[in-house]
């Protein structure tokens, strides 16, 4: 099992910034992937950005060179810096993690989620 909790999302004007924090706990050796989705009311939950056990990034193209995410294997947690917000950003920001065991099989977790609210 996994833990995810998010945490440092909020209210922010037009071209500010915030940073996303997800303290992972639990069976964290099995973890292969982490990212983060966001979903707006009425649409679906989309990925933002996301970094492989290897440090490999990829970002959601509407997103990039604004969003940076980053993790500290210290305190087993994963960042998504957020500069330049705009209010086309605003959506609950979910953590999630993928795990595998030995057979390969896969078990996908998520956080709790973030509100971030963009003002214009």
């Amino acid at each position: 099992q996994v833990q995810l909790v998010e945490s440092g999302g909020g209210l922010v004007q037009s071209g500010g910034s915030l940073r996303l924090s997800c303290a992972a706990s639990g069976s964290i050796f099995s973890i292969n992937r982490m990212g983060w989705y966001r979903q707006a009311p009425g649409k679906q939950r989309d990925l933002v950005a996301v970094i492989t056990s290897g440090g490999s990034k990829n970002y959601e193209d509407s997103v990039k060179g604004r969003f940076t995410i980053s993790r500290d294997d210290a305190k087993n947690t994963v960042y998504l810096q957020m500069n330049s917000l705009k209010p086309e950003d605003t959506a609950v920001y979910y953590c999630n993690a993928r795990a595998g065991d030995t057979t390969l099989n896969m078990y996908y977790y998520w956080g709790q989620g973030t509100q971030v609210t963009v003002s214009s």
